[in-house]
């Protein structure tokens, strides 16, 4: 009888060392937060990440794995894509309420130069 060949595991992932500096790793903070579609968990993820010390680390690995969604190094993703804003399902309003308004966390100059020569 012949033994079944081992088969190595390709989702075996192996993280990256900049995430155990990672805020939301230091608070406990549970990761629903950081891939809600709710507003109030977006603002808060964007305010954890713009206090993060990896946040740059964060960002750059967002960008190459090409997120399809949520929140890292502060930008918020959809399908693989940066998004400026989000508002809730619905008619939007003639005036945004400040509540929905999100924190702008800046990307760092170097990342930029990156997206813009890409």
């Amino acid at each position: 009888m012949q033994e079944a060949p081992i088969i190595q595991n390709p989702w075996n992932y192996e993280p990256e060392p900049w995430r155990r500096d990672a805020a939301c790793a230091q608070l406990g903070v549970p990761t629903g937060v950081f891939f809600s579609d709710e507003l109030t968990d977006i603002i808060q993820a964007k305010n954890i990440c713009a206090e993060c010390p990896v946040l740059e680390s964060c960002l750059e690995g967002a960008i190459r794995r090409r997120e399809p969604w949520g929140v890292w190094g502060g930008q918020l993703f959809r399908n693989g894509h940066i998004l400026a804003n989000k508002r809730r399902r619905g008619r939007p309003s003639k005036v945004p309420r400040p509540e929905e308004q999100l924190p702008v966390v800046p990307i760092p100059v170097r990342i930029q130069q990156e997206l813009l020569s890409a």
